[in-house]
């Protein structure tokens, strides 16, 4: 009688036990799918060619194998109606960490859509055979404890959220590689049209394997997003936008690019410059110039902000050094900022690597 008992006591256990696996275990997407799962929304995207599966898991986590695809997309994150600015929604943040384990191209990152303007969006944590975008940094946001570089490129006649169009990408590529961690997704946002990219209504943000020409698995075991709360800022709450040198517009009769001791500019002569516009929220920020001298002679360049002298950043020899002006105040929207030689008497040039704002 204790036999069958115990018997019976096993079999009801085990009854139990593959009830909890079914609540707990999902069919695995394969073809293309947008849905609402556990609180997050997600979608499985992907053209012609290969093949691709996704396991939706709690919350926002999940898996993901692709196998000689031309392109597939696995997410999951938060989808909106298209009525509001990131500004309306509040700060966006993902903590997240995936076992990442691409075999070609391939791209880990925090991926989304605005309308009005159409824009398609990357923040790239990690990524396969190839760093993308392949195009020239606009400039960088150090955020997160890394540096990202920042691109903006342009697709023509291409597959999007409204159908075939042609549309901007922005990009933000960490410089070194990593699988896990907090991205303060607004503070990009920020960044992007700090330097003249708009952003539009969002449509979505989320957690994002994309293959490209390739094959690969991945395990995202932790996707939270959070919205609302206050930003993250750079390293040390401080957000900082990077601006290269050679990246900005050139005048003057004898400006340009130097590859020593750093790739930049060379201002050479009075009314040598460079300068670009730049969208401010604030009206006041501190400036930081990296620069040299090209000998020991007093090198000095001139900051504009809308047509206004708002200092001078002075270099005293050839090390490379960075100067900084503290709580200049200047217009808001978008501005030209210039920085020009204006005190050049024949002793010396300006060699000029990247300005931050901080």
């Amino acid at each position: 009688m204790k036999q069958t008992t115990k018997v019976l006591f096993v079999g009801i256990l085990f009854c139990f036990a593959l009830i909890l696996s079914a609540v707990s275990v999902y069919a695995a997407i394969t073809s293309n799918e947008i849905g609402t799962h556990d609180g997050y929304d997600y979608e499985f995207w992907k053209d012609s060619g290969g093949s691709g599966s996704m396991t939706l898991n709690s919350g926002g986590t999940f898996s993901a194998e692709w196998n000689n695809v031309n392109n597939i997309l696995f997410r999951k994150g938060r989808k909106f109606d298209e009525t509001q600015t990131h500004q309306q929604i509040g700060n966006l943040s993902i903590n997240y960490g995936a076992n990442y384990q691409p075999n070609g191209n391939s791209y880990l990152a925090v991926y989304g859509w605005t309308v009005d303007p159409l824009v398609e969006y990357y923040i790239v944590d990690s990524w396969g055979s190839w760093r993308p975008p392949g195009s020239t940094a606009k400039g960088t946001i150090n955020i997160d404890g890394g540096t990202y570089d920042i691109y903006e490129t342009t697709r023509v006649n291409e597959p999007s959220i409204k159908g075939n169009a042609t549309f901007q990408q922005y990009w933000s590529v960490r410089r070194t590689k990593r699988t896990s961690g907090t991205i303060s997704v607004s503070e990009h946002f920020k960044a992007w049209e700090n330097l003249g990219m708009p952003m539009g209504k969002m449509y979505e943000v989320a957690l994002t394997i994309e293959g490209y020409q390739s094959s690969g698995n991945a395990n995202v075991y932790r996707n939270t997003l959070t919205i609302g709360g206050g930003g993250s800022g750079g390293e040390n709450g401080d957000q900082v936008t990077r601006v290269e040198a050679e990246s900005m517009i050139k005048s003057g009769q004898y400006t340009g690019n130097i590859s020593s001791p750093f790739n930049g500019v060379a201002l050479y002569a009075n009314n040598d410059s460079i300068k670009y516009t730049q969208y401010f929220a604030n009206d006041t920020h501190n400036f930081s110039l990296r620069g040299a001298s090209n000998n020991s002679n007093m090198a000095r360049v001139d900051l504009r902000i809308g047509g206004e002298t708002k200092g001078t950043f002075y270099f005293g020899g050839s090390h490379p050094a960075v100067y900084t002006i503290n709580n200049v105040r200047h217009g808001i929207g978008n501005q030209e900022i210039e920085l020009i030689v204006t005190a050049d008497d024949g002793t010396w040039d300006a060699f000029v690597d990247y300005l931050e704002i901080h």
